[in-house]
């Protein structure tokens, strides 16, 4: 039973980045009414503040709750997401910095900004843009999963939609008004303060949990005695690695993340935290065991993104509860800030100005884009408030196998304009729908389809089938398209673009 202890601690501490949220609209000054200061900070952000952005951006409150309540319910397989956040860092440290630069010297804002002005199609940058917005939206739903596994754990039950819903709405309202005055600012000032209550936390947990349950032996065999995969089945191999591989290849493609990436100051601070970021992933490890702890604790819950609440209320004094429910909750509103930001800079940017009103001012687009912010914000509360919380699951599964389909135009796009831009948007097309049929046949319930050749099935990430679709098909229309001499447009780019690394 959560006390009132937990609950004054988890206040006071939301209390404070509540005040930092606002406080940030002062720091690093600069002109809020620009979508460049507002949307990324004015691409003024040194090592240590991405460090703190990307980790509170790629690891969110879902993370916390989702990964150990992925083993905790399946064993194993749910360690995927320690590996793909170690293959993602290699490519990022190649090819962010690239991003980067071109983005500096044209002026780009999103991924879509880069693409229009490379391979000079609309549609293509469109289908860019949508595909953000589309794999954003649950994304953010989702950290609302990891508050609600909070209150939930602190009582917060029943009662109607007043005791249930409104603690959410008003912490996601607040969210919305600092997001607004601030924009970028605020969730990079508060991603400091969180990832420090998460770091304290699980360091206290892994030490302390294991200690009181009998040593990590005791966690595995009480796992292993509860019938939980504590080594991979050899029949799932195809699956783990697949599913880290698509995964690491769509993490940096989302929105938040390209945010992330271009509010550095320049590309060493990217290749910096490329090598820096691992750090994470080792955190992520730590946060996967407490899956385990939460069996050899005896936890029992149908909803796996309970187990962590419960462990901790289980195994700590009320006091340290609040704060560890304080760093969930307040994991939550980081990345959904930056996700916010992200999907109304793809709208107002791309969608807005680029065919709604083709001469808006800067003023008046970043008035859109703190506007579009908000509207996004109230479409994940009505989201996860409306949907049951499994729908919500199932479309996050989608989202990583959507994302990945903009892979082509973007790799590709960052060395060479050899694919067709009419062959990349059909490629894509194909993608999104082959992946989302692949999902479908499995009724939203995974997203490891059994791929049939000949008399060989292989089970592997539904995302990872359809982006090999998406390429092949690119490639060979590609060569089609060169052959009847169609258009390929005009490069906004030059070479020298993806090579300034550093600011200037």
């Amino acid at each position: 039973m959560v006390t009132w202890t937990a609950w004054l601690v988890f206040v006071i501490l939301f209390g404070l980045v509540t005040w930092l949220g606002f406080a940030a609209a002062r720091w690093r000054r600069g002109d809020l009414g620009l979508l460049q200061e507002w949307g990324l900070a004015g691409r003024r952000f040194g090592t240590l503040i991405v460090w703190f952005l990307l980790g509170g951006d790629l690891y969110t409150a879902y993370t916390f709750v989702a990964v150990p309540g992925q083993i905790y319910s399946a064993g194993a397989i749910g360690f995927f997401a320690v590996p793909y956040t170690i293959l993602i860092y290699p490519l990022a440290f190649v090819v962010l910095p690239r991003l980067w630069s071109v983005a500096k010297r044209h002026g780009y804002v999103t991924l879509a900004d880069f693409v229009r002005g490379r391979y000079d199609s609309g549609p293509l940058a469109l289908a860019v843009a949508f595909t953000g917005i589309l794999a954003t939206m649950p994304y953010i739903a989702l950290q609302l999963v990891g508050i609600q596994a909070v209150l939930q754990a602190m009582g917060l039950t029943g009662g109607g939609w007043l005791l249930r819903d409104l603690p959410l709405i008003v912490a996601f309202g607040i969210l919305a008004a600092y997001t607004y005055s601030s924009g970028l600012r605020a969730p990079a000032m508060i991603a400091v303060v969180k990832d420090g209550l998460i770091y304290l936390t699980v360091i206290v947990a892994v030490i302390v949990i294991p200690a009181k349950l009998g040593g990590f032996h005791a966690v595995f065999a009480a796992a292993a005695a509860a019938k939980k995969s504590v080594v991979l089945s050899p029949k799932l191999y195809t699956a783990f690695a697949s599913l880290a591989l698509g995964s690491a290849l769509a993490l940096f493609l989302y929105p938040h993340s390209v945010t992330g990436v271009l509010s550095a100051e320049d590309g060493r601070v990217i290749r910096r935290n490329a090598a820096l970021l691992p750090a994470y992933s080792f955190l992520l490890g730590l946060i996967a065991l407490l899956g385990f702890m939460a069996v050899a604790a005896g936890v029992q819950t149908k909803v796996p993104v309970q187990a962590v609440p419960l462990l901790f209320i289980r195994m700590f004094p009320s006091w340290f509860v609040g704060v560890a429910f304080a760093a969930i909750a307040i994991g939550a509103l980081v990345p959904a800030a930056i996700m916010s930001i992200a999907a109304a800079n793809l709208f107002t940017r791309n969608f807005y100005r680029e065919y709604v009103n083709v001469r808006c001012s800067d003023a008046q687009e970043t008035r859109i884009a703190k506007i579009v912010s908000l509207v996004v914000k109230i479409g994940a509360v009505a989201f996860i408030i409306g949907l049951p919380q499994k729908q919500a699951l199932n479309l996050q599964l989608l989202g990583g196998i959507w994302m990945l389909q903009v892979l082509p135009t973007v790799l590709f796009g960052l060395y060479t304009r050899w694919m067709h831009r009419h062959a990349l948007l059909a490629g894509w097309a194909v993608g999104m729908v082959a992946g989302t049929w692949m999902a479908a046949t499995l009724h939203y319930q995974s997203s490891v389809y059994p791929l049939h050749l000949g008399g060989l099935t292989v089970a592997g990430y539904a995302g990872l089938y359809a982006v090999i679709l998406n390429t092949g098909l690119a490639a060979a229309l590609t060569w089609v398209f060169g052959a009847a001499k169609v258009a390929r447009g005009s490069d906004a780019t030059e070479p020298a673009d993806y090579e300034t690394v550093v600011a200037g």
